[in-house]
This record gives C-alpha cells, sequence and structure tokens, in this order.
C-alpha cells in the first residue's frame, strides 16, 4: 500500500526537483569556485529509465509535480525523451524545467511537445560585458533569444529567475522590472543562499529583497498583489499596474518558508535530499528495480527532514544545529 509523503511536522510532498546532470556549460559565480568543478563520471549520473522509475513510485505516493534542473538539464543528450517518459506517468500533471537557457531556443518547441509544461530560464544580468563576468563567459544573446522562442512556442509562464547580489546586479532592479512591464514574464528575484560557501564573500554579496519595493517607489510605480501565477511556489508575486507581466520575490534567507515546504530533490547521482541546505542524503540507486525499497528510502528521507534550514543563523554567526551540505548549489540541482 502506498503511503504518502509526509513528513514529521505535517508537510505533505507532492513535487519532486530531479537533477539530471551536475555538469555545467557555465560557470557562474555563486554556483561554482573560479577553478570549476570535479564532475561525476558518467556511469554515476543516473539513466533516463532509472529517473523515470522514481518518478513513478512517487506518483503512486502523491508526488504531482516535477522539474528537471542541472547543473545545465540540456548538456544532456535529448532531455525531450525524458520529459516524454515523466509526462506518461499517470498522476504526473506538471513538468518544468530550470536551465540557463543557452542551448534553449532550439529545444523549446521539442520540449513543450514532449510534455514541458513551463520553464525558468537564470538570468542575473541583461547586459553583455556583466553577463560574461557572472557566468564567466555566457553570451547573454542566446538566452535572450530562447527566451523569445519561448513566448513563441507557447511554454508559460516563463520565469525569469535574477540571483540579487550587492555591487553586482542589484542597479539593474528597474531594467528587470521594466522587463516585466513589457513582456508577458514574471521575473523573480532570489536572495543569495550560502549554499556550499559560508564565507565573507557571500556575506558581501548578500542582500535583502527590501530593495525591490524600494526602486519600484523611486521609479514611481505602483505595486499590486499577484496570487494567479501557476507554479508560484515560494514566491511572493506582484505586479506592476499597467504590466503585462509580474514578479516575484523569494527570500529563504531574511524570511524562509520551511513551513509550507513540498519538495524533495533527487540528485543526478541518485541522493533524496529532503533539505537544499542540509547534509542529509540518501541514494537511492540501489533501490532501483525494488519499488517497496525506494518508497522506504524517500520516507526514511522524510522522517529525518528539519523543521527549517536555518540559513539566517549564518549572516548573525550563530550556531545550527544541523551540518549545512559540503555540496554546491550545480551538485544538488537548486
Amino acid at each position: 500500500m502506498n503511503r504518502p509523503l509526509i513528513d514529521s511536522f505535517g508537510r505533505v510532498h507532492d513535487y519532486l526537483r530531479i537533477s539530471v546532470t551536475d555538469r555545467c556549460n557555465l560557470r557562474c559565480v555563486y554556483c561554482m569556485p573560479p577553478e570549476g568543478m570535479e564532475f561525476e563520471p558518467g556511469y554515476k549520473i543516473l539513466t533516463y529509465e532509472e529517473i523515470a522509475e522514481v518518478v513513478r513510485v512517487l506518483a503512486g505516493m502523491g508526488v504531482r509535480k516535477v522539474r528537471l534542473t542541472g547543473g545545465e538539464p540540456l548538456v544532456r543528450k535529448e532531455l525531450e525523451t525524458l520529459v516524454a517518459m515523466i509526462a506518461a506517468v499517470p498522476g504526473i500533471e506538471d513538468i518544468a524545467l530550470t536551465t540557463n537557457g543557452i542551448f534553449l531556443a532550439p529545444k523549446a518547441a521539442k520540449l513543450k511537445a514532449a510534455g514541458l509544461t513551463r520553464v525558468n530560464i537564470s538570468l542575473d544580468s541583461l547586459r553583455a560585458d556583466r553577463f560574461a563576468f557572472i557566468t564567466r563567459g555566457g553570451d547573454v544573446r542566446r538566452v535572450l533569444d530562447s527566451m523569445d522562442t519561448c513566448l513563441q512556442v507557447g511554454l508559460h509562464p516563463i520565469k525569469i529567475n535574477v540571483v540579487l547580489m550587492k555591487g553586482i546586479n542589484d542597479d539593474e532592479i528597474a531594467d528587470f522590472l521594466r522587463l516585466s512591464i513589457e513582456r508577458p514574464l514574471q521575473i523573480r528575484f532570489i536572495e543569495y543562499m550560502p549554499i556550499g560557501h559560508q564565507d565573507k564573500g557571500w556575506k558581501a554579496s548578500y542582500m535583502p529583497l527590501t530593495a525591490i519595493f524600494d526602486r519600484c517607489r523611486e521609479m514611481g510605480w505602483k505595486v499590486i498583489p499577484c496570487h494567479t501565477i501557476r507554479g508560484s511556489g515560494p514566491s511572493e508575486n506582484y505586479r506592476i499596474e499597467g504590466a503585462q507581466g509580474s514578479f516575484g520575490l523569494i527570500h529563504p534567507v531574511s524570511d524562509h518558508f520551511c513551513e509550507t515546504c513540498n519538495r524533495l530533490r533527487l540528485t543526478a547521482d541518485g541522493s533524496i535530499k529532503p533539505c537544499l541546505y542540509w547534509s542529509d542524503e540518501f541514494n537511492v540507486r540501489k533501490s532501483i528495480g525494488n519499488d517497496d525499497a525506494i518508497r522506504e528510502l524517500f520516507l526514511k528521507a522524510l522522517h529525518l527532514k528539519p523543521q527549517n534550514h536555518e540559513m539566517a543563523k549564518v549572516l548573525d554567526d550563530e550556531k545550527q544545529t544541523h551540518q549545512p551540505t559540503s555540496r554546491r548549489m550545480s551538485q544538488i540541482g537548486g
């Protein structure tokens, strides 16, 4: 008998985020160290068939939403094949993709045809030189082209993820907000998180998202709460009066949303992470082929999921109750 995915704090989990690879074509400053990463060898990465089997078992336990992440998920060949396999699983209602957008334009139509319902594109600067600096070499024109292509093929909503960093891209807040006025996009500002690095460099770049409202006031824009964004998750959503799109705030550090967390994570090498921030992991690969073993391992992981991630304690140099992960964001899948 399938047991629902409910943790010890009563939170129901219906959302699985799957990292399909730890590899990436970019080297973003908040995601990887300057020297890059040592990637997992191919034989350690879950196959599409293994991923689809885990999704099938979890769908029987109440999972309805799946998000594919990386690394950069589109560095894996024929990702649309995996999308189609997941779309065929009874019970799965929503399949999303988080991507840096570099390889998305030529793939967008195929992904939508395979069953992809929506897409999040990471875009931390609209300026070519700054984008190249943040990503250590990326071409912003390819990302903007992918955004246009997704609008043309009908992927909706299209969310633009902006990690806000003090002294790096905070002077572009108004530019991103203007993008939400002119186009039917949701711009999501995300607080910089201390994932895999809690050094003073992170603290120097961290800033709370109150700056977004400050900029709206400076520009004379009237902000209206917006409650109609599909798949908004932890985002607090708003619209500038007269805008085609909207903007959202995701503040895991200054105002965490752990009490409503409904997600589990599966890393590219098959580890279940009940919480993004803590080090607890349970590798499911040896259980694949045994539905009961997969169920029990996910339930075990959920039982150990803490009440919250305590990221804010890093800002104040306070002692934490659990061990933070040593994995970088690219190794987890965000």
